[in-house]
């Protein structure tokens, strides 16, 4: 059976990548904030998972997160980079303070950045001893390539998390591990749920071409289609997923 860690598991995005790979046969490494109890509920439907209550930004939580892969299925086939935080409170760039900077980037950078290193090697070993193509997916954002003025920090994050995608595309190509990722455009989450109101306009303003939301469904379906072999000669690509909204238009 193949195994997918899958971090931010229990938000919108995370849950529906859960879903689609449990759909596909996968048993799941499952890992977020929340409690063990709440993580379990939340995703007591799936088949085969094993859930890992950690902070990303904790080095012991991501080796415990590996560890439990690798001691309850003995390896590792794919990784989905989704967990990530936008800062607590949104503040313009010349009011931005080293606290919420810290905090976006120790969780969506650093912290994604070190657990893909560690899992990096794992494939690097499965790949040497076992002939085990790797593969990896990272969910970085619009935010990657648009200005938000009031929000620095994450667009700042999620541009080092496209840098990062291709860096290990790079490297890890010799050893058949795939590394790609997805830019969500607005996608109905608890991360936008707070400014609902601000998208639903826009959107009924002709913002999306498709004229409509983003669902976590629409994320899932693209992150599973890169990592299921289906795309093995594309690496370091970002996969745009935001209904046409980087479209330039007269």
């Amino acid at each position: 059976m193949k195994v997918a860690i899958i971090t931010g598991a229990v938000g919108g995005i995370g849950f529906a990548t859960v879903e689609k790979f449990d759909k596909e046969g996968y048993a799941i490494v499952a890992m977020d904030i929340v409690p063990s109890d709440v993580g379990n509920e939340r995703l007591a439907g799936i088949n085969d998972f094993v859930y890992v209550s950690g902070n990303l930004a904790s080095a012991d939580d991501r080796q415990a997160l590996v560890d439990a892969a690798i001691n309850t299925y003995g390896r590792i086939d794919v990784l989905v980079n989704v967990a990530g935080v936008a800062p607590r409170v949104r503040a313009d760039i010349l009011e931005m303070s080293e606290e919420s900077y810290d905090f976006v980037m120790d969780i969506n950078l650093k912290g994604t950045f070190f657990l893909t290193q560690l899992i990096a090697n794992q494939m690097v070993k499965q790949y040497k001893n076992e002939g085990i193509k790797g593969y990896i997916a990272n969910v970085s954002s619009c935010s990657a390539y648009t200005s938000s003025t009031n929000r620095g920090e994450y667009c700042m994050s999620k541009a080092g998390a496209t840098m990062m995608t291709k860096l290990f595309a790079d490297r890890l190509a010799e050893y058949g591990i795939t590394v790609n990722e997805i830019c969500p455009g607005i996608i109905a989450t608890g991360m936008t749920e707070k400014v609902k109101e601000k998208y639903d306009n826009l959107i009924a303003g002709g913002l999306v071409p498709l004229g409509r939301w983003g669902l976590p469904e629409d994320c899932a379906n693209a992150i599973y289609t890169l990592c299921s072999g289906m795309l093995g000669y594309t690496t370091g690509q970002s996969i745009i997923v935001d209904g046409g909204m980087h479209i330039q238009r007269l």
